[in-house]
């Protein structure tokens, strides 16, 4: 689930590369360098065939991965020895951009080494869901044009029960271990697993690519395939659902630990403290961050106070919160308005772009609500991408269950973040980025993406956006609820809070509602560092921003320097500033 930043050893490993041969011709070291990437692209595609097919090559297609502990020793043992050859490529005797390529391949794999020491794959699941969720949105993310397509898909189907199987043994070895989420986080996670146990296969998520066939798909095929894909869901998918609740409820849960903290986990702190860095891409610790973290709070405070008297608000900042938690203009009455409203505010954004960037994606995206299996106890929206080359459109999830807590004064700042120009925009970019190896065009750096996430809700001031008091103070309560992020996400894992003290801090500091508040902080407590990505990232990116505009003065064009941020992907906070720099150096001459 989640990635850890290098161990000491990996880091001792990449560190003695200066213990290694020196390649001293610049083609040599190029060559060795491409050759690194292209075999550890092959041995990832081999290893995840679902991510191979998101790729566009139909070599996996059938299969799905293999995780079983003798797999995750094979990757670990391949992941130290493509290290090993990455110290030997002699660094300085490359390119500009091949550097970056060599420091972001070295990042990847070592923390994907680190993940492995670490043994996260005992614990493959959060509070939002696990394997079971992700295989649930199979029908949507596999191409079903073809014959193939379609045996390639009733192939995976009968698949699952080995792949359920190997993770429920992870599991076990989970709480054998102590390497356990806490039982808090999972009450009502069985309602991730029930909606996939039908008692009429017609019913099934998986049904759906049968009830309606492409043009692709001849007339002389269709029952033979529609034959094949219901015995498989019938004898397959929903008695692996079935297995997996039966253990989910009488060994996982009551298993489940009472601790919240990552820092209780085997090896906690020091997992913790890597999370940090993983998830930040900086050197900081969790105390500075947590610090960092109270400061910004304080800074936000000032901002809503202000809207407060904007209003002529003449109580209290709690009893206002109250106020937009109580009222029911605030919320949508059918899902069908809240959907309107987003896509409405979607289709505006669209309309600004060009006087933000000079260089948009092709790819298109569409809004739609959360899957229902995995709503209850889900956040208010995401995206979900699609491959460059797919059928579909990316897609802004906006979540419909219980109405009642979705706030419409969020949903300006939740759209420029979910949809454009946020992660939409720079994942689809990021997709078309042709010139970069294919490990890049596919990775995504949390700090990077989610920091250019809330980045972009403050665009919306600059595109005309929040013009409503009540909207700019639902754009400041989506800042102050990455700020506390670094509060109670490093006051519940590293300095030992419990879960009531931040859901009070939570509550007290945004007008999130109280439902998204409680789902929030079980996010946090299930998927430990992840939501520090945001603030710290944003904080970068504005500070760049920033140092652009001092140092241009005139001369910065906004568009320019949004280009400049975006054109070479989802990069660590270094390797960004170090782009922008040049983006600077390069306008002054």
């Amino acid at each position: 689930m989640t990635r850890a930043a290098l161990s000491p050893l990996v880091a001792l490993t990449i560190a003695s590369s200066t213990l290694s041969v020196p390649m001293t011709l610049a083609a040599d070291a190029t060559a060795e360098l491409t050759s690194i990437l292209d075999e550890a692209w092959e041995f990832q595609l081999r290893e995840e065939p679902l991510l191979a097919t998101r790729a566009g090559d139909p070599r996996y297609g059938d299969q799905l991965s293999s995780v079983a502990p003798a797999d995750f020793d094979r990757r670990a043992a391949f992941a130290r020895r493509i290290l090993k050859r990455l110290a030997a490529v002699d660094r300085n005797a490359v390119s500009e951009g091949d550097r970056v390529n060599y420091d972001m391949f070295r990042r990847v794999m070592g923390d994907e080494l680190a993940e492995l020491e670490f043994r996260t794959w005992r614990m493959p699941l959060n509070a939002e869901g696990s394997f079971h969720s992700g295989f649930a949105r199979l029908p949507v993310s596999v191409p079903l044009a073809t014959p193939k397509d379609y045996e390639n898909y009733t192939a995976r189907l009968r698949a699952f029960p080995a792949h359920a199987r190997q993770q429920i043994t992870n599991m076990g070895e989970g709480l054998k271990t102590g390497f356990v989420q806490p039982r808090v986080i999972l009450q009502g996670f069985e309602g991730t697993i029930t909606p996939h146990i039908v008692d009429d296969v017609e019913k099934s998520v998986f049904w759906r690519p049968f009830a309606a066939f492409p043009n692709g798909v001849p007339e002389g095929d269709r029952e033979r395939l529609r034959a094949a894909g219901r015995a498989a869901i019938e004898k397959d998918v929903i008695p692996t659902y079935r297995a997996l609740l039966e253990f989910m409820t009488k060994e996982y849960i009551p298993g489940a630990r009472a601790t919240i903290g990552a820092a209780d986990l085997p090896e906690g702190r020091a997992y913790y403290a890597y999370l940090v860095k993983h998830f930040t891409t900086l050197d900081v610790t969790p105390d500075q961050v947590h610090e960092l973290g109270g400061k910004e709070v304080a800074r936000i405070k000032t901002e809503m106070l202000d809207v407060l008297r904007q209003v002529k608000w003449d109580k209290g900042f709690p009893e206002f919160l109250e106020f937009l938690r109580k009222d029911p203009r605030f919320y949508p009455k059918t899902a069908e308005e809240l959907l309107k409203e987003a896509s409405f505010i979607a289709k505006k954004m669209d309309g600004k772009l060009p006087s933000l960037f000079k260089t948009l994606p092709r790819q298109p995206y569409g809004v739609e609500p959360v899957p229902a299996d995995i709503a209850a106890k889900y956040t208010a929206g995401r995206y979900s991408g699609a491959p460059i080359d797919s059928t579909r459109a990316g897609m802004y999830w906006v979540n419909t269950h219980a109405l009642e807590t979705r706030t419409l004064y969020t949903l300006e700042a939740l759209t420029l973040h979910e949809a454009v120009p946020g992660h939409h925009l720079q994942t689809s970019l990021q997709q078309e980025l042709e010139d970069l190896p294919k490990f890049r065009r596919y990775d995504y750096v949390n700090a990077f993406g989610e920091g250019w996430g809330l980045y972009s809700e403050r665009l919306g001031l600059e595109a005309g956006f929040y013009q409503d008091p009540y909207s700019n103070f639902g754009r400041l309560t989506y800042e102050m609820w990455r700020a506390c992020r670094l509060v109670v996400d490093t006051g519940m894992h590293w300095k030992g809070w419990s879960r009531d003290q931040a859901l009070r801090y939570m509550a007290e500091n945004t007008a999130l509602s109280l439902h998204e508040v409680t789902t929030e902080i079980d996010r946090y407590i299930g998927w430990p560092g992840q939501a520090l990505a945001y603030k710290m990232g944003e904080l970068k990116i504005r500070e760049l921003r920033t140092r652009a505009e001092q140092a241009l003065g005139p001369r910065f064009d906004v568009r320019l320097f949004h280009d400049a941020v975006l054109r070479n992907g989802s990069v660590p906070l270094s390797v960004l500033e170090t782009q922008i720099d040049a983006f600077i150096a390069k306008a002054k001459s």
